[in-house]
């Protein structure tokens, strides 16, 4: 007869009486503290991955801002710029014909040539931005097709024959049409970027800040609860746990309120303003395109209500530039790209070559007023030296206005680029060390927390 089988209705697995054995033991003070320092440890330690986690993470976000994001960000400004200025040239160097000067030649050569360089970086930083890729992939489609109307144009001209301006003026189309238009969408998806690297550098690690008080409130707790039990005011190993934690705390929110203010001043006063600069710098481009296209259309190209449509839209890259018309006087628009400029600049290092730009851009304004009343009235040649003219000449040309615009718009651009980087540095550094230190620290802090429990339970042996 085999024995009796106990009932398995009574019959407890092992991890039922391990738990058991815990509440039960639980109900003891020296069970208590067991779990008591079983949690403090769990919570500083956790206080420091956290931390470590998500300044890691900011870290990173900083280091793309300054690495990554603004550089892709300048180089797809530097392709829409050169682009442009390519376009510039090239009217430029048609409307001088035979005695095209070889320095605008090389200026358009240069050009086409660093667009082409900053299109191969620029497709292997890029990574998994499709926006991004799409647009380098037209840039490189029609470039070789613009450049192809351009020589033709040239040969054209230098031949005399009229079939040079059509070519010409079809390859501004094309700039306009297709490339400057991919190239702006490049730029505005790294300039997304950069703003979401910079997001990402800036927001508050609330996860952390959280884990941090919960766990001094805990340690509080814990040291109320001891003095309460044993009189005793300073419990050596809880109040060493406690400092650990503040410490990580205070540094983790003055560090990353450093960082985040000098990062917020690289983009207010650094990161803003070069988008600003750029352009503003590449308006002044397009409405010199504009100016040299009108004198090579000569009115064969009419807006809807019949004015000259690229002295139109000189008119209007004008007015974007500095917001007002060959009449204005005074200050630039405070919605004007210059007027924005003068604004974000900061320091007179900053300011003074805007100050520049709008004093240029107003003189440019004037000469193209002279230059184009000798246009309508049938002076074509003192039009053409007004536009083209040697640089020194008695009147000045509008040319040299330009490239005075251009030089001081590239001033403020080299200032604010290292106003941008001295700031970002700084936010950056901020950092430094933070992550590995609040690991260090808490680790030091649970272990005193443990240390302290440790003293108590002596007390019951």
């Amino acid at each position: 007869m085999s024995p009796a089988q106990p009932d398995p209705g009574t019959r407890r697995t092992a991890w039922r009486e391990g738990l058991e054995r815990i509440a039960d033991a639980a109900t003891t003070e020296p069970g208590r503290l067991r779990v008591i320092g079983a949690v403090l440890a769990a919570l500083l330690v956790a206080f420091g991955a956290v931390t470590a986690w998500q300044v890691t993470d900011r870290s990173s976000a900083a280091d793309a801002v300054i690495d990554r994001s603004q550089p892709l960000s300048a180089d797809a400004a530097d392709i829409y710029r050169s682009l442009a200025d390519a376009d510039t040239a090239a009217a430029a160097g048609f409307l001088a014909g035979r005695d095209e000067p070889r320095t605008v030649r090389r200026r358009y050569e240069k050009d086409i040539g660093v667009a082409s360089e900053l299109l191969v970086k620029a497709a292997a930083d890029t990574g998994g931005s499709s926006s991004a890729r799409e647009q380098i992939a037209r840039l490189n489609q029609q470039l070789p097709v613009y450049t192809g109307l351009v020589e033709s144009a040239r040969a054209a001209g230098r031949q005399g024959l009229p079939l040079g301006g059509a070519y010409l003026r079809y390859a501004s189309d094309r700039m306009r049409e297709d490339l400057l238009p991919a190239a702006r969408a490049l730029y505005e998806a790294e300039t997304g970027r950069l703003r979401s690297d910079y997001a990402d550098a800036k927001s508050w690690p609330w996860t952390a800040l959280t884990t941090g008080v919960v766990a001094l409130g805990a340690l509080g707790w814990a040291q109320r609860r001891a003095f309460l039990r044993t009189n005793r005011v300073f419990n050596h190993g809880l109040l060493a746990g406690t400092a650990a934690g503040a410490v990580v705390l205070l540094w983790l929110t003055v560090g990353h309120a450093v960082a985040r203010a000098d990062l917020t001043d690289s983009y207010e006063n650094g990161a803003k303003s070069l988008q600003v600069l750029s352009e503003a710098r590449i308006a002044s481009l397009q409405a010199r395109g504009d100016e040299s296209l009108t004198l090579v259309a000569r009115g064969a190209v009419l807006t809807p209500s019949g004015d000259d449509a690229y002295e139109a839209s000189y008119r209007t890259g004008m007015r974007k530039l500095i917001g007002g018309d060959v009449t204005a006087s005074g200050e630039p628009a405070p919605d004007s790209l210059l007027g924005r400029a003068r604004s974000l600049a900061d320091g007179s290092e900053g300011r003074d070559p805007v100050l520049e730009a709008i004093h240029d851009v107003k003189q440019w304004q004037q000469r193209h007023g002279e230059a184009r009343t000798a246009d309508v009235g049938g002076y074509y040649g003192q039009a053409l030296a007004k536009v083209i003219g040697e640089k020194g000449s008695a009147r000045g040309s509008t040319g040299e206005s330009f490239d005075q615009v251009d030089t001081a718009l590239r001033q403020a651009l080299t200032h604010e680029e290292d106003d941008f980087r001295r700031a970002a540095e700084d936010g950056r550094g901020a950092f430094t060390g933070l992550a590995a230190g609040a690991a260090v620290l808490a680790v030091l802090g649970a272990a005193g927390a443990v240390l302290g429990i440790g003293r108590r339970l002596s007390e019951y042996r």
